[in-house]
């Protein structure tokens, strides 16, 4: 490890100089860090967000070090998920027995088995607004500090706000095969997680997937979007148009033929396509296969024969572009009864029907199929480029909407509608997701002669399963608990912590200084991510408004409490006039239309400011708490 990982001063023991030992398996802990320090590390207080790979190792340091084992010390740790087979290779917290627990409480009941001492509370929450009822003010309060084990950046960046707004210490890591990194974000010190982002992943273009694929993830792409437009997006697009009365008023405003593609999912959901027996699921599977591997294939033929030129001479099924063939239905074809065994299945899970796996009577019912002749049509735009795509999606005819919206039964008389989202789980092998992935991946990656992939490969590129190394795992844990050691001493100055990045493939340490919080200026008040105005007790938008004018000569020209403009400038007069006199917290309510619940004590709220010669100056949030009850 390099030397300035972890720099503090040390007290040199002589051989001849007696450690005070008490038998307790802290004691190595204690001859390098003194008493005091283990008892500031037994009564913190931490909240760790995630018990997956990265989870279980923290919190098996956590139990060996002493954490949270004293009177005042605590850990909560929260994961929604419960154990799948597929976590048993690097969340070693779990054993085989454990599967289909929840994750949080079978990692705090192994970690209490190491260490008796550790008190340790589960939750299996979801952190997110749905969840600021649970972790509250007052939870957040009685924290030092919080660590993520998280493996989305949406999650990461939530937390990271939450700690921004309550000042709150952050230990920021992951992994991704034998990297590694860390982060440690400290109040009022260092810029915070959400101050920097890694670029975007590059995407494939729309045409590539569409019609001209040419390596198996392309086909596997398509695949997913095939699984979220049938059974996803349909679904939700149903379930809105049933239980929301302005979903066509906001549908009919959106770009494109975006208005035309849902209202048509929405009908044919209901309406065209609406399954009634299992027989009905098989019906539409077969039909599915006939289009997406033979009629679609036959028109692009025809739009661009195999002999097809381009203007400059050169053959336009050439380099990149694979030039397709369709694909017959054989009854006999084994990959074939499976993407309709798949396909079907979901359709009648989706729908609430009852599910059939037996491949004779499968057999025999698609035998029974009758596909109407397809005819390759002229006048069929095809898009080359994604330029040409975004084009051809930007006319709509109006009327074919209207057509469509008039065909549709009415919402009241779909109440009793079952009609369900499918989520795609990769984990559990019952339930037809990923054999609906293999088979419609690799039917359409035989259209175009590319090398199919097995169950196995199929599953790792559409899960984005990258394979966890618990090496990693273990050393980027360790790396977090330097820092944490760092925080329990108190330090406040940057030099003492360690921002890292690995790769044991290389190998390659990486280790810098946190980057400082960027600084902001209005007038001479400078100002970072971590400050903001306090205002406490009840008082008018005019008081409001006023107490900025008058202690801080900054004029507001626009007010904001999430999505909800509470005062503009441009505002109507007669409007604002009626909103000045209110208090603030009625203001929100009004105009949010909802009611500010109980457990938030505080507002946030954003404010646009002008100077005293009238230019715009950037300042700080505002926190506007309300008098307790």
């Amino acid at each position: 490890m390099p030397w300035n990982v972890y720099q503090t001063k040390r007290t040199h023991y002589s051989p001849r100089t007696p450690v005070n030992q008490k038998n307790s398996r802290y004691d190595s802990q204690v001859a390098v860090f003194g008493e005091d320090f283990q008892h500031k590390l037994s009564d913190l207080n931490y909240f760790l967000v995630g018990a997956g790979a990265i989870g279980c190792e923290m919190l098996k340091n956590w139990a060996m070090i002493g954490l949270a084992t004293g009177p005042k010390g605590h850990v909560i740790v929260t994961d929604m998920d419960i154990i799948e087979k597929s976590n048993l290779n690097r969340q070693f917290l779990f054993r085989p027995w454990d599967v289909q627990k929840t994750k949080s409480s079978t990692a705090a009941n192994a970690v209490k088995t190491m260490n008796p001492s550790i008190k340790i509370t589960p939750h299996e929450d979801r952190v997110g607004p749905e969840t600021e009822n649970i972790y509250t003010d007052d939870f957040f309060v009685n924290l030092d500090g919080v660590t993520n084990a998280l493996d989305n950046v949406d999650a990461r960046m939530y937390m990271d706000r939450r700690c921004v707004y309550y000042r709150k210490p952050l230990l920021e890591s992951g992994t991704l095969g034998t990297k590694g990194n860390i982060q440690v974000v400290i109040p009022n010190l260092t810029e915070s997680y959400s101050s920097s982002q890694d670029p975007p992943e590059k995407s494939i273009p729309i045409c590539t997937l569409k019609n001209f694929p040419n390596a198996i993830e392309h086909t596997l792409q398509w695949a997913r979007d095939q699984f979220e437009g049938l059974f996803t997006q349909v679904a939700e697009n149903v379930y809105q148009y049933i239980h929301d009365p302005k979903f066509i008023e906001r549908t009919l405003k959106l770009p494109g033929i975006q208005p035309f593609e849902m209202m048509d999912s929405v009908k044919k959901a209901l309406v065209d396509d609406c399954p009634q027996k299992f027989e009905d699921c098989i019906t539409w599977a077969r039909n599915l296969f006939q289009d997406n591997y033979s009629n679609q294939i036959r028109q692009l033929l025809f739009n661009f024969p195999p002999d097809q030129t381009t203007s400059s001479g050169a053959l336009f099924w050439s380099g990149p572009k694979r030039c397709p063939h369709p694909i017959d239905f054989d009854i006999s074809n084994s990959a074939h009864i499976d993407y309709i065994e798949a396909a079907a299945n979901l359709r009648a899970d989706m729908y609430g029907l009852k599910q059939n796996s037996d491949r004779a009577s499968i057999v025999k019912m698609v035998s029974d199929v009758k596909v109407a002749t397809f005819k390759p049509r002229s006048g069929v735009k095809i898009a080359v480029t994604d330029a040409e795509s975004q084009a051809n999606s930007d006319t709509m005819e109006e009327s074919a909407v209207q057509h469509i919206i008039d065909a549709l039964p009415s919402a009241g008389n779909l109440n009793k509608c079952k009609i369900k989202p499918l989520d795609f789980e990769k984990d559990n092998d019952s339930n037809f997701h990923i054999d609906f992935i293999v088979a419609c991946s690799n039917l359409r990656a035989e259209n175009y002669l590319i090398p199919p992939a097995d169950r196995h490969k199929s599953k790792l590129i559409a899960g984005k399963i990258i394979p966890a190394i618990a090496t990693t795992t273990s050393l980027v844990v360790g790396l977090v608990c330097l820092e944490l050691y760092k925080l329990a001493h108190g330090y406040k100055s940057l030099d003492k912590y360690k921002n890292g990045f690995v790769n044991l493939a290389l190998p390659f340490f990486g280790f810098s200084e946190p980057i400082g919080a960027p600084k902001n200026k209005y007038y001479d008040t400078e100002f970072t991510l971590w400050d903001r105005f306090e205002v406490e007790g009840e008082i008018t938008l005019q008081q409001f408004i006023d107490h900025f004018k008058n202690k801080f000569n900054l004029e507001i020209t626009m007010l904001s409490q999430g999505v909800c403009m509470l005062y503009s400038f441009f505002m109507p007069p007669a409007k604002r006039k009626e909103r000045m006199v209110l208090p603030m917290s009625e203001v929100v309510k009004r105009v949010s239309k909802k009611k500010i619940p109980s457990h938030v004590k505080a507002l946030v709220l954003e404010i646009c400011c002008n100077d005293a010669d009238g230019e715009d100056v950037e300042v700080p949030y505002v926190r506007y708490t309300r008098p307790g009850p």
